[in-house]
């Protein structure tokens, strides 16, 4: 049997996305928000309008995504899933263009066993031909052909239709549940 195409979403799965809008926005507006006020909805949901604007505004620069932190475990799952898998990363980085560049040059400085030709930005992740997708967004799986996996964010706490990754040691384990026989 051949090997299966896992395709691993980038933000808030592989860099701490989430973590450096936070961090952003505390040191420009002092803003704080309660994990509890968070959980369940997408930050931009909760943000005044000046703040999202702000915000956007900043990620639409591009280099926002240059130094985000990994998120823990990451290196060593995705290095595990690659020895036994067929790896892509995929970002739907259309939303916020320039980011192409810092995004490709921080996966190859943190992920440089993904092979660049394996490295997907698009749109609609629905052209992604892949056995399975670990993304945070559910929206993603919607016309996805192959199997959505979650991963645990603030914002997906109420998604219960895909199993669900909580951490990156878990995800050989996932895999292996929903693909028995073949990891």
């Amino acid at each position: 049997m051949s090997r299966i195409r896992v395709a691993v979403d980038m933000d808030e799965v592989i860099a701490d996305t989430y973590g450096a809008m936070l961090g952003w926005l505390v040191g420009r507006h002092g803003a704080k928000w309660s994990p509890a006020s968070l959980q369940g909805r997408q930050l931009f949901d909760v943000l005044d309008p000046d703040a999202a604007e702000t915000l956007r505004t900043a990620m639409h620069d591009g280099a926002f995504f240059a130094d985000l932190p990994v998120i823990e475990g990451s290196q060593a799952a995705l290095a595990a899933i690659a020895s036994r898998c067929d790896l892509f990363i995929t970002s739907a980085a259309m939303e916020f263009p320039n980011s192409l560049g810092p995004k490709f040059l921080w996966l190859r400085r943190h992920f440089p066993f993904v092979d660049p030709l394996n490295i997907v930005f698009c749109g609609d992740k629905s052209i992604i031909a892949a056995d399975c997708l670990i993304d945070d967004n559910a929206r993603h799986f919607q016309r996805f052909g192959g199997q959505g996996i979650v991963f645990s964010s603030p914002h997906n706490v109420n998604v219960t239709s895909y199993p669900r990754i909580r951490q990156w040691s878990e995800a050989m384990g996932v895999l292996s549940e929903v693909f028995p026989g073949v990891l």
